[in-house]
């Protein structure tokens, strides 16, 4: 029978069994999988089912429906608990993960894609609405920079060994895509046995609900939503089909990239705390105007790839700083509001996620240099939203309009 423990009682467990804890574990475990999947997926698709840009972006469109769909989570919150339904949706990512070079023909990565992406979009709303219920306000952002870290950390795991295996021991897909997966669910599984059931001590709301002064939150979630999808579609596309890079090289660049956040991260979570949400975003898409509209000149004036490699590296460090806009609802939401506004967000989130990646498939079958400048058209909108945001968000001071106006109270 399963044990249930207030989050005040926790302390008193040991330190490898509190809350935290279990978000470090859950930090570790996802990554094996997801980014197994997303190492060798680009050199998957092209040598063996023999993708094109467009089918690759109807892929990732595929992906992404379940996270416009995340929303059902409030429906399933209501006969599941959240920590249950976030270690399932980890067993689920593990074993799709695991099989998936059993079905090397368009149709059967779609459906495998579709199914690994359920677990992937189901556990990040819930790790999400996990982490801001479990975490203090005054330390979050510190402990979410070192979440993120361990992640990193998963993931550098995952490509080194892609990288300096792949070739020596004569790897195969299959190989790895079972490894990966099967670590996965394994933590998972291992998770469900050995942690209690942590209990916070606001109710959630088990309903959807959208609220007036959560407006900015919602647009920042829909244009990162769209931002992401350049760099997760179309910058590791670039390099395989642009550069002809092999799985070990593509694998390498995302090293350095691992590398590189495992010593930052950390940091990324006490510049927000020291300078705040608002100038962390701004920072954040300020630079990625830059970087996309470098991007552009790639194709435009035929840059070598050390220049595409190298914003590559820059283009995944922004990344870390995304927690901002997590600290950022923490401030301004009620507590009960998390897990169904979690949910909320990533459809929000996923919204242009499910159009976006094909339409922009067929544009880079004209031009991928285009692309690219929308992207940088996207991150100044981004860029113009995250000035709105005050320097101390709270409830009731959610935007600089708020200093002006009182805010509605829905």
């Amino acid at each position: 029978m399963a044990r249930y423990v207030p989050l005040a009682e926790a302390r008193t467990l040991p330190l490898w069994r509190r809350p935290i804890s279990l978000l470090f574990l859950m930090a570790f475990a996802m990554p094996v999988a997801f980014y197994t999947w997303f190492a060798l997926l680009n050199n998957f698709v092209e040598e063996v089912a023999g993708f094109d840009g467009a089918d690759i972006g109807l892929l990732h469109t595929i992906r992404e429906i379940p996270g416009f769909l995340a929303v059902g989570v409030i429906a399933v919150i209501i006969f599941v608990r959240e920590q249950v339904l976030g270690l399932a949706s980890l067993v689920l990512l593990g074993l799709a993960t695991a099989v998936t070079a059993q079905f090397p023909q368009l149709t059967g990565i779609l459906m495998l894609t579709f199914i690994s992406s359920v677990g992937f979009h189901y556990f990040e709303t819930v790790n999400q609405s996990l982490q801001l219920q479990w975490l203090p306000k005054d330390r979050a952002p510190q402990i979410l920079g070192w979440l993120l870290a361990t992640g990193s950390a998963a993931t550098f795991i995952v490509y080194f060994i892609i990288m300096i295996l792949w070739e020596p021991l004569g790897l195969t897909y299959n190989m790895v895509f079972m490894a990966g997966g099967g670590i996965t669910a394994a933590i998972a599984v291992f998770a469900m046995v050995a942690y209690p059931q942590f209990e916070a001590p606001h109710p959630q709301i088990k309903r959807m609900i959208l609220r007036r002064r959560y407006w900015l939150y919602y647009a920042l979630q829909f244009m990162s939503g769209a931002r992401r999808q350049i760099f997760m579609v179309f910058a590791g596309f670039m390099m395989v089909e642009k550069f002809g890079f092999q799985v070990h090289e593509v694998a390498g660049l995302y090293l350095i990239n691992l590398v590189i956040n495992m010593a930052v991260a950390p940091f990324l979570g006490g510049i927000v705390a020291r300078f705040g949400e608002r100038n962390a975003l701004v920072f954040e898409y300020a630079g990625l105007v830059c970087v996309f509209l470098a991007y552009g000149g790639v194709y435009f004036f035929d840059w070598g790839f050390q220049v595409a490699a190298a914003l590559y590296v820059i283009d995944h460090m922004f990344f870390g700083l995304a927690l901002a806009l997590k600290t950022y609802f923490q401030k301004i939401g009620d507590p009960g509001d998390i897990a169904p506004t979690a949910a909320v967000a990533f459809t929000i989130n996923h919204i242009a996620a499910v159009f976006l990646p094909v339409l922009l498939g067929l544009l880079w079958l004209v031009s991928p240099g285009a692309v690219f400048l929308l992207a940088a058209g996207m991150a100044a909108v981004s860029l113009t939203l995250a000035t709105l945001i005050p320097r101390h968000p709270e409830k009731g001071n959610e935007t600089v309009f708020a200093r002006v106006a009182p805010a509605p109270a829905e």
